[in-house]
């Protein structure tokens, strides 16, 4: 499983996909480079893993090696300063933690594992940092060291698998509908009750239904900062990778498309049973749904995130979808700061009330 590093041709410094200009960046010189010029400056990107043996993953040799792999992680070296670089199973592109090389893990998504598409940050990391300050700012009672230096530095840019399933099929809906109609004639009441047959035939289409392909807990993350455009997805390629961290799926659509299935089929009866009107009650008797064509896609979404573990040993979060720019968070609450808005408002507040209630009696 081969190390891939994208070089700057210019001057062999590394280059990161760069969200504001939708290219390539060199961070030495500042050159920019297209799709089709990275491919040509980086034709190891495109070779089998079999072409560089000298960076393959190593999963025994060193006792840290051993003890990597015994807890689940890989260990690969750096092609930029040979550190070794220790992963988790699902991690597809990061960073190495003494030269800071970013890396894309290229045999994590390659063959059946490779994505389809991928939607590209289109938020670089000083906007990220700068809307995650917006965010906490207008929060009363957060910790003072959430907003430290060294916390702010830690958020990163994430791509999460997903998958995308879409449908046709053809839809049977058969039910009855009552008519009710009531008059009265003297002292009497009549009830009249008319039940009809009815039935929707219905040529269905779903599109861009999701799900996470992801097991990790830090899942959550993307889920609360949906919906992302996926109209806008592009074709696949690793350099989109380059500069940010990535994770490979562990759910297969096997164990998703159960799910997937039964929502289409729940969806196809409430759209074919409101398209019944002039009734006063309707009843399903039965319902069928004959898929025609499925057709999966495999999809990696961009996330800013930023963990923080609080002095309760809690962990907290904030998200931003680094395509719409909406964001989520679960944040810290400094009790200290609570305590002494009480003392120093509500208390003196609740002395002057009781005093003037003391003296009214």
């Amino acid at each position: 499983m081969s190390v891939i590093s994208y070089k700057c041709p210019n001057c062999g410094g590394d280059l990161r996909f760069d969200p504001s200009s939708q290219k390539y960046k060199c961070e030495y010189c500042i050159s920019f480079f297209s799709q089709e010029e990275l491919e040509a400056a980086n034709p190891q990107a495109s070779r089998e893993d079999a072409d560089a043996p000298h960076i393959q993953a190593r999963r025994g040799g060193q006792s840290a090696s051993e003890n990597a792999a015994k807890q689940g992680a890989v260990v690969y070296s750096c092609p930029g300063c040979g550190a070794e670089i220790v992963t988790e199973a699902t991690t597809a592109a990061t960073f190495c933690y003494y030269c800071h090389n970013p890396v894309v893990l290229k045999g994590k998504l390659s063959g059946e594992y490779e994505p389809d598409l991928v939607i590209p940050f289109a938020v670089d990391k000083k906007e990220a940092v700068d809307s995650f300050l917006k965010y906490v700012r207008s929060k009363r009672f957060v910790p003072k060291d959430f907003f430290c230096k060294e916390q702010i530095e830690k958020i990163s840019g994430v791509y999460f698998p997903f998958w995308i399933y879409s449908c046709s099929a053809d839809g049977r809906w058969q039910g009855s509908g009552n008519q009710v109609r009531v008059w009265r004639m003297g002292e009497l009441e009549y009830t009249e009750t008319k039940v009809y047959d009815v039935e929707r035939l219905a040529d269905l289409e779903f599109k861009n239904l999701t799900r996470d392909a992801l097991n990790k807990e830090n899942r959550q993350l993307v889920e609360a900062v949906q919906p992302f455009r996926l109209e806008e997805a592009k074709e696949f390629s690793m350099g989109y990778l380059s500069g940010f961290f990535a994770e490979k799926r562990d759910i297969e659509k096997a164990e998703v498309s159960a799910g997937l299935e039964q929502e289409v089929r729940d969806y196809a009866e409430k759209m074919m049973r409101s398209s019944v009107s002039g009734y006063m009650t309707t009843q399903t008797r039965g319902m069928n749904i004959r898929m025609r064509e499925e057709y999966w896609k495999y999809l990696l979404l961009p996330v800013w995130v930023l963990t923080y573990k609080g002095a309760d040993g809690n962990l907290y979060y904030y998200a931003m979808n680094g395509q719409t720019r909406k964001v989520c968070g679960v944040l810290p609450l400094d009790k200290g700061r609570v305590a002494m808005l009480f003392l120093g408002i509500f208390l003196p507040l609740f002395l002057i009330l009781l005093m003037g209630g003391y003296f009214l009696w």
